[in-house]
């Protein structure tokens, strides 16, 4: 890699975490809408959450199973991103319990609160990925789970700060708080990188 990387590089705009739209009509959508246009975000995300690759699209499928036979719930069509990440989350949960309860001693599982990982790179990644995209899975690595999932959800999921609020069911403010404090580990991670790498020309 030549020269130091900074966090726009790597990320872009933080502009979408405050006020970013999800690109959804208001009117609420059809089941069948939801899953053209949040298919590529549930799998992903199930990835992130510590689904392993064999039991992926099972899951995914579990969540859309879900999806369907709630969105009679849904109140709010403009929230609908947090909403399916919520379904996301709490399906791949139960996933997780169901796993470990199913494993003799518990050790093949890891721990919940340790399940949100980067996603291993699927074939098409290994043969796209750059060197800032690899720099930006091993800066996440170094985030704790909790600062790691509202970093992601913000900067490569695009959500706003209530959108993440909502998907994580805790209050604005610590969805603010948590933010912050994962951009500021981040960029103190990557400073550290960038010091331990210096640019060659």
């Amino acid at each position: 890699m030549s020269g130091s990387s900074s966090v726009a590089d790597l990320l872009g705009s933080e502009e979408q975490a405050e006020s970013g739209a999800s690109g959804v009509s208001a009117q609420a959508p059809s089941f069948e809408a939801i899953y053209q246009h949040y298919f590529d975000f549930v799998w992903s995300s199930t990835r992130r959450l510590g689904v392993s690759p064999p039991t992926t699209d099972d899951v995914v499928q579990e969540i859309f199973m879900v999806i369907h036979g709630k969105l009679h719930t849904l109140r709010q069509a403009h929230s609908l991103r947090s909403w399916v990440y919520g379904i996301v989350r709490r399906t791949v949960s139960h996933h997780h319990r169901s796993q470990r309860s199913k494993a003799a001693t518990g050790a093949a599982y890891a721990l919940e609160a340790d399940a949100f990982q980067p996603m291993s790179p699927t074939p098409l990644d290994l043969t796209t990925q750059n060197d800032q995209v690899k720099l930006l899975w091993h800066l996440l690595e170094k985030l704790d789970p909790i600062k790691r999932e509202v970093f992601i959800l913000a900067q490569l999921e695009e959500m706003t700060a209530p959108e993440i609020a909502d998907a994580l069911e805790i209050p604005l403010n610590t969805a603010y708080s948590r933010l912050r404090a994962a951009r500021m580990a981040f960029e103190e991670a990557l400073a550290r990188q960038n010091a331990q790498s210096p640019g060659k020309d």
